[in-house]
């Protein structure tokens, strides 16, 4: 699978995205063919340049006529009329509806009164429009992107004065690994966060991959704290192993019954728990006890707490940061004499999906456990 990491350290921003794209081998002029078919009046060009000593790609987007306010309706019918592929379609809509969200919750209105203003200007659509045809361009079947530098300060709006981040950005990014370093500006714009949060599948560390090439797309300025310069990535997925960072929640609880202790775990994994276990604890005053431990990725960390204090009896927790080590794995299906079990493959091992080999068991009344070998059977026969 060929893949896309965003290497956000110095923010992300629609210009820098088409920018890094077109350096990573998207071909420009495809791309400036297919934004003409907008009929927008804009004119875009490509230009090498240097930010902190980095070469880059600089992705103008010039207009002649005053832009204009226009609702969700009208962008998405200009980009419905365009040349695009067709997946390059779909996610350009999927990218303003997000943004059309965000910016009906800030202003606090129905979507469809939304007025798009910088962000429905004629030089977004061409960053969305183009980042998006990028994308499509290097083949491109997943998106990764790491934590996003929102940068601070204030910065110029149609509204005035807006503090950084910009309130639809602050909405978008809600839930996503997020920090502010470097230089007290917007590094982070709605349009590059729209278009971040829409597409990418996670945000952290790189995938493993296997590199073909990287990309440098500049930002309109130069600073001396840093690279002003979104990085990306291409290449395809590989069968090293993946860190991640994760959040590791415990609890020492003493006065819970094992069936809440039980319901407790069920609800944590229902909520997006990687994973959670009871061990069994010796505590003070001789008291037997439970060792709660809970992974999870470190954004829904709160909400996991939440969903502990809410179903146990605890009055506290732990939580720390650790390193997860994974390796890549993919499914493969087979064929049982009594159905299709998926299973889980990595480079050194695999395993049937426990769900589908529970579903046949019921269905059939076979026993779970000749279900799980006639699967590994089946994937061994076919596999060796």
């Amino acid at each position: 699978m060929r893949i896309c990491y965003l290497d956000a350290f110095s923010g992300i921003s629609g210009d820098m995205l088409v920018g890094a794209l077109a350096d990573a081998g998207a071909d420009s002029s495809a791309i400036a063919d297919a934004l003409r078919s907008l009929n927008s009046g804009a004119a875009v060009s490509f230009e090498k340049v240097q930010r902190g000593g980095i070469a880059a790609c600089k992705f103008h987007v010039r207009v002649e006529e005053p832009q204009k306010h226009r609702h969700l309706s009208a962008i998405l019918k200009i980009i419905d009329g365009a040349a695009l592929p067709d997946r390059a379609k779909q996610n350009a809509t999927a990218v303003f509806q997000r943004l059309g969200e965000a910016e009906a919750s800030v202003h606090n209105v129905p979507i469809e009164k939304v007025h798009f203003h910088e962000v429905g200007a004629v030089d977004s659509i061409a960053d969305i429009v183009g980042a998006c045809l990028g994308f499509e361009l290097l083949s491109v079947d997943a998106i990764y992107s790491s934590p996003l530098n929102l940068g601070s300060g204030t910065v110029k709006a149609e509204h005035g004065v807006m503090p950084v981040p910009a309130p639809a950005t602050a909405a978008l990014v809600a839930g996503k690994p997020v920090y502010a370093r470097g230089p007290a500006v917007e590094l982070t714009t709605p349009t590059g966060a729209a278009v971040a949060v829409t597409l990418a599948q996670a945000f952290g560390v790189m995938p493993p991959m296997k590199i073909a090439s990287v990309g440098y797309g500049a930002g309109d300025h130069d600073f001396a704290e840093q690279a002003n310069v979104l990085r990306v990535f291409i290449g395809e997925t590989s069968g090293a192993v993946e860190a991640t960072t994760v959040a590791v929640i415990e609890a020492n609880i003493d006065d819970a019954s094992p069936q809440v202790l039980g319901y407790a775990i069920e609800k944590l994994l229902e909520a997006g728990a990687l994973d959670a276990t009871l061990q069994p604890l010796q505590m003070k005053k001789g008291r037997p006890g439970s060792l709660l431990r809970v992974i999870t990725t470190p954004e829904q960390r709160s909400a996991l707490a939440d969903v502990i204090f809410r179903e146990t009896t605890t009055l506290g927790v732990r939580t720390y940061a650790a390193e997860r080590l994974v390796e890549a794995r993919q499914w493969v299906e087979v064929e049982t004499p009594h159905g299709k079990v998926r299973i889980k493959v990595a480079e050194h091992s695999f395993a049937p999906e426990y769900e589908d080999c529970r579903a046949l068991a019921r269905a059939t009344g076979v026993a779970l456990k000749d279900i799980i070998a006639e699967a590994n059977f089946a994937y061994l026969k076919n596999n060796r």
